[in-house]
């Protein structure tokens, strides 16, 4: 019975120093992370939730806030303004975005090519992404400048007539692809990578059962750098529902000495930039919230869509 007694008791020992080593371990490990969880506290999970309580307020900064209930969400959706910044921005996430996305795998398989100098190409193909956002959109004014800029210039060269791509609410959006193609080097980098990670054999199988590059590209490269493709499309869908700098920069000098509005024809009106303008030029922030709320659903509505509609035609095992 003794020797139980002191089992039992030993046991319970050994059970309160593991207890006091993993609270020991747990407070070490929150001390760690506390920047991290205090970051997130102050500057993410606060915002969004004075955000979601300002939605529902009538609330300027100046002034205490006033509850309004859902008056600013009814304001929004009778809002004209409001279909054309969705429309704006739908084109540039289902157009624009796609677009880029093509343009980087092409030059991504371009550039998984082993030739003499490569390394040097894709130095060259990757600047352009660490130019500033803002740096380059103040370049491409110059550059589809319909006077002297150097696109225009070239079109000359072929007897065609470049269009006022800044002024002609038509060309508008259209400049803003050409530039976001011209920085697609993240995303051709990422998919230069998952290139890299394709297994040589499974293309020399191929070749030996005839198969050409064509059907090389679509039977084993797709399949096997889908995951990749599925990454790449959900986070191109937030971030191009999030679009600012370039609309900003391109309608602030489109139009001169006016109130900033968005561009020729409200052409480069888009939803973010329709929310700072009631944010900050208006002073509604009560109903910039309720802006950002609706921003909240709408991505994740059509992340989860895309997620759900891509995970199909995912392929997770090519072996």
């Amino acid at each position: 019975m003794r020797n139980a007694s002191a089992a039992k008791k030993e046991g319970n020992g050994i059970k309160k120093r593991k207890s006091k080593q993993e609270r020991r371990f747990f407070l070490l490990g929150l001390l760690f992370v506390s920047p991290w969880l205090i970051g997130f506290l102050c500057f993410q999970l606060y915002p969004i939730l004075s955000a979601l309580y300002y939605s529902f307020t009538d609330f300027n900064i100046f002034q205490p806030a006033e509850f309004t209930g859902l008056d600013n969400y009814v304001t929004l959706f009778n809002d004209k303004y409001f279909p054309v910044s969705i429309k704006n921005t739908a084109v540039m996430s289902f157009i624009g975005m796609p677009i880029g996305l093509v343009v980087a795998l092409a030059l991504a398989v371009l550039l998984s090519k082993e030739v003499k100098g490569m390394p040097a190409f894709r130095t060259i193909y990757y600047l352009p992404t660490v130019v500033p956002i803002v740096a380059s959109a103040m370049l491409f004014l110059w550059v589809l400048n319909p006077e002297y800029g150097l696109l225009n210039n070239f079109l000359s060269w072929f007897g065609i007539r470049g269009p006022s791509w800044l002024s002609d609410p038509k060309f508008t959006k259209i400049s803003l692809m050409i530039m976001d193609v011209w920085r697609c080097g993240q995303n051709t980098v990422i998919f230069l990578s998952a290139l890299k990670a394709v297994p040589k054999s499974f293309y020399e199988a191929a070749e030996l059962d005839g198969a050409g590059p064509v059907k090389r590209f679509f039977k084993i490269t797709l399949p096997y750098i889908s995951p990749t493709i599925q990454f790449l499309v959900v986070m191109g869908l937030i971030s191009s529902f999030q679009y600012f700098t370039q609309a900003y920069v391109f309608a602030s000098v489109s139009q001169v000495g006016q109130s900033i509005t968005g561009g020729p024809q409200n052409s480069l009106l888009f939803y973010s930039m329709y929310l700072y303008m009631n944010g900050f030029s208006y002073m509604k922030m009560g109903y910039a919230s309720a802006m950002a709320i609706v921003l909240f659903l709408i991505v994740l509505v059509v992340s989860f869509v895309a997620m759900y509609l891509m995970e199909k035609r995912v392929t997770y095992d090519v072996e």
